[in-house]
């Protein structure tokens, strides 16, 4: 991976490190090698609902019709929509200008190819190359071979059309709040639900191009917590800001995280005989309850280091069709090329009516064991990761554990953090070891 693409595309500070200046060469240098790799017209471009996706997106259209290629725009939409719409379209490839779950200053460009998989490490080498290159060699068409750019007019009504065939439940009957965290969901969501025939209570779908994901989203679940018990509804449905993810609520208000989802999930895949290779794929991340609570299913589990591009890499090799992160990004290959938050959601709703249970019931399926996280902000995350001193204090700690349970230390791969997770039944231990293990990630900078 080079220099300039992280784990889930380019991200930075917006009119910073990610200028439109920067954005203008990455749209002018994807826009020449992804249509060159492909005969299809046009690169789809969408957003969230940031305030710098207006400067972004400008830059990015203008990269790309300077190389001779169509821009199809389709505004405000989820990450996983741009996808689904790359293949509908049958465009050349697709781009995302979103930060996801990051605060309203972050901004980020993401690339899908033709089939609406994101792209290869050695697919954005070259086009980080080219740009850092000044896009030399990059031809400039003039006349009538400049790019134009289209509306797609019709977006939305493409997908919430998709989303719906995903899934042939019925959904009357069920009450659900949906935390649309201010972002990208906020059209879509409410309305793929409500012609399913659910009563929705729409949270936080009021953009205004800077109080996205602000106290809201799947990051910051009080307010929808408190909105559930209020209203009276079955569950709750916490999106983030560009809706490739979901995390949900109980009745009660308790939290449903990815790791339960993916168990209730399965286990419905598995009795109607549709969980291929009887397998589930997930990373280091996910709790151990998971682990228990597949094998008592007879379902294999594979794991993968932390992100989903590397869930995706696992699913394809080994053929699985379910994966995904406790954070709620869910990949269902069947219906999808990248995680979808409402369609995951779509499953989860599934569930419930089908079984006539409540989620509180599915997700007991599943004994959480208690995970401590904490994010400790660095300069320079790969200097703390290799520093000998924070190896040291993983050894010590790991011997304090024993097999009372695990440590897990990593790299944030989208911002400047080191994330330091401990796992065990012993919660005053766990605080321990994390205080520990923060303390020395703090004391090699200083």
């Amino acid at each position: 991976m080079g220099v300039m693409f992280g784990t889930d595309g380019v991200r930075g500070v917006a009119n910073k490190e990610l200028s439109p200046e920067l954005a203008f060469r990455i749209g002018r240098a994807g826009a020449h090698i992804l249509g060159r790799m492909s005969m299809n017209n046009g690169v789809v471009i969408g957003r969230d609902t940031r305030i710098s996706g207006d400067m972004l997106e400008a830059a990015l259209v203008a990269g790309i019709c300077s190389a001779g290629i169509n821009v199809l725009k389709v505004g405000i939409m989820p990450t996983p929509a741009i996808a689904y719409l790359t293949r509908e379209l049958k465009a050349a490839a697709g781009v995302v200008i979103s930060a996801s779950h990051n605060p309203v200053a972050d901004n980020g460009i993401k690339f899908f190819g033709a089939t609406g998989y994101k792209l290869s490490d050695e697919v954005e080498a070259e086009i980080e190359a080219l740009v850092m290159d000044g896009c030399a060699g990059v031809p400039s068409p003039t006349g009538r071979k400049i790019g134009r750019v289209f509306a797609v007019s019709d977006a939305d009504d493409r997908y919430v059309a998709f989303a719906r065939r995903t899934v042939d439940t019925d959904l009357k009957g069920l009450k659900v709040v949906v935390d649309c965290a201010n972002g990208a969901a906020c059209r879509v969501a409410p309305r793929v639900l409500n012609e399913l025939g659910a009563e929705v209570i729409p949270l936080y779908n009021q953009p205004d191009g800077v109080n996205i994901n602000d106290g809201c989203g799947s990051t910051n679940l009080a307010a929808l917590q408190e909105a559930v018990v209020s209203h009276g509804a079955d569950l709750g449905l916490a999106h983030d800001g560009d809706a490739d993810r979901v995390i949900a609520v109980d009745a009660g208000g308790r939290v449903v995280d990815g790791d339960q989802i993916m168990v209730a999930c399965a286990r419905r895949l598995k009795e109607q005989g549709l969980l291929t290779k009887n397998t589930i794929v997930v990373t280091v991340m996910s709790n151990l309850g998971l682990h228990l609570a597949m094998r008592e299913m007879g379902i294999q589990v594979l794991e993968t280091k932390v992100g989903d591009r590397y869930v995706l890499e696992e699913m394809l090799r080994t053929g699985a069709r379910l994966g995904g992160e406790q954070s709620g990004h869910i990949l269902f290959l069947d219906y999808c090329t990248t995680g979808d938050g409402i369609i995951t959601a779509l499953q989860l709703l599934s569930a419930v009516k089908e079984s006539g249970r409540t989620l509180e019931q599915l997700a007991a399926q599943m004994e959480r064991l208690p995970q401590l996280l904490e994010n400790v902000p660095v300069k320079d995350k790969n200097l703390v990761m290799a520093s000998p001193v924070l190896e040291g204090a993983i050894r010590e700690q790991e011997r304090r554990m024993g097999n009372e349970g695990r440590i897990l230390v990593r790299p944030s791969g989208t911002e400047p953090l080191v994330r330091v997770m401990a796992e065990g039944r012993d919660m005053a231990k766990l605080r321990e070891v994390v205080d520990q293990l923060t303390a020395a990630v703090r004391s090699i900078e200083n």
